[in-house]
């Protein structure tokens, strides 16, 4: 098969994201939170474990510790029993705590509005920083590349092969689809994986962008 050039590519992309977009709107954000503070705080959370057990576990710590000024003065261990229901529940702890605290003495008290100043938070990578700058200011500088984002990405061929970090898939990524799309490309995947394009089992006989999707049934 011929190498797919980027302007056909971006053709499409287009095309995937109307369907996308009629199927599932703007997206939503499967996890629950309130400030910018507690999307953060979640996100991080999130790491190895489902969306479901995060919202499950952030009402009781986010009573106990409502602002990054309570979580910077918080007890790890505290904390860590709060969420001890997750994967890797004393590290996050440890981060969150530390995370707090760097918000409270670097920025003022509040998580910061740039993608690259939210990567300098104790816990917080590039994903995080970009699903915060997307959900939370509605600012995306880029888009988020979870488990879900990465295997789509592939399995539509929109990412070849030598795309086998999350930055790099994010890099093309950026040049197929446009900026105004970027703030929901990742709720919009999310969704399509949980429901089409699953990691095992992928319904692809009634896939909504099967004939759009070269690898269609291989799976």
């Amino acid at each position: 098969m011929a190498r797919e050039s980027l302007a056909s590519k971006r053709e499409r992309a287009a095309l995937i994201e109307e369907r996308m977009f009629d199927h599932y709107g703007l997206g939503e954000a499967s996890l629950d939170y309130r400030t910018p503070f507690e999307l953060t705080v979640a996100v991080v959370l999130s790491a190895q474990c489902t969306d479901a057990a995060v919202n499950k576990a952030t009402p009781a710590l986010f009573a106990a510790y409502p602002t990054p000024a309570a979580l910077a003065q918080a007890d790890p261990a505290d904390v860590a029993e709060l969420i001890r229901s997750l994967g890797f529940f004393r590290s996050k702890a440890k981060n969150l705590v530390a995370l707090a605290q760097t918000v409270m003495a670097d920025f003022g008290g509040e998580v910061p509005a740039d993608v690259d100043l939210l990567q300098k938070l104790p816990g917080v990578g590039r994903k995080t920083a970009n699903c915060v700058m997307c959900e939370a200011f509605k600012d995306p500088q880029g888009i988020a590349v979870d488990t879900h984002v990465f295997r789509i990405a592939h399995r539509l061929k929109l990412a070849g092969p030598s795309a086998d970090t999350p930055q790099k898939v994010e890099d093309i990524l950026l040049k197929v689809y446009p900026h105004d799309q970027w703030g929901y490309i990742n709720h919009q995947w999310v969704h399509f994986g949980r429901e089409f394009c699953r990691a095992r089992n992928p319904r692809c006989a009634d896939c909504i962008v099967g004939d759009l999707c070269p690898t269609r049934g291989r799976w």
